[in-house]
């Protein structure tokens, strides 16, 4: 069953499941994307102001939208982003971590010059296994409304 703007309300939340992060993921996306000495070196990154290894924020923004994506969004109408906003990286997240990511509605607001579409505002959270906080971000979702009929 395809979701569209109409089907959500601003307070709705949703579980999107969870992931653990491994020592060579974390390394081979920060050698590929993000290659901070604290990313991909674990002697430089014992060094740091992090005592060891830790995953780049932007994976751990890739792997919470691919949850939420796998959660919920393969089901919308989804027709893209025009941003995401109020990214906050709270927590390190080191390997053996198991992040478990949540959304919740903000807002929804149909389009005032295109009838076929709105826009969702989703507060996206990734919380640890240990209940910590680790990523926080706004996103908006362009969503199709529901065809006439």
């Amino acid at each position: 069953m395809t979701l569209y703007l109409e089907d959500f309300k601003a307070g709705d939340t949703f579980q999107f499941g969870s992931h653990t992060f491994t020592r060579d993921e974390i390394i081979t996306f920060g050698r590929q994307y993000d290659p901070q000495p604290f990313h991909v070196d674990e002697a430089a990154a014992s060094a740091s102001i992090y005592g060891g290894l830790i995953a780049s924020g932007w994976q751990t923004i890739g792997v919470t939208f691919r949850l939420a994506v796998e959660g919920l969004i393969h089901r919308v109408a989804s027709m893209g982003s025009p941003g995401v906003d109020e990214v906050r990286w709270l927590k390190p997240v080191r390997p053996g971590d198991t992040i478990t990511a949540s959304g919740e509605v903000l807002e929804v607001r149909p389009s005032a010059s295109k009838p076929d579409r709105g826009v969702i505002r989703v507060r996206y959270q990734a919380v640890n296994q240990r209940g910590e906080t680790v990523l926080t971000m706004v996103g908006a979702g362009l969503f199709a409304r529901r065809p006439a009929g």
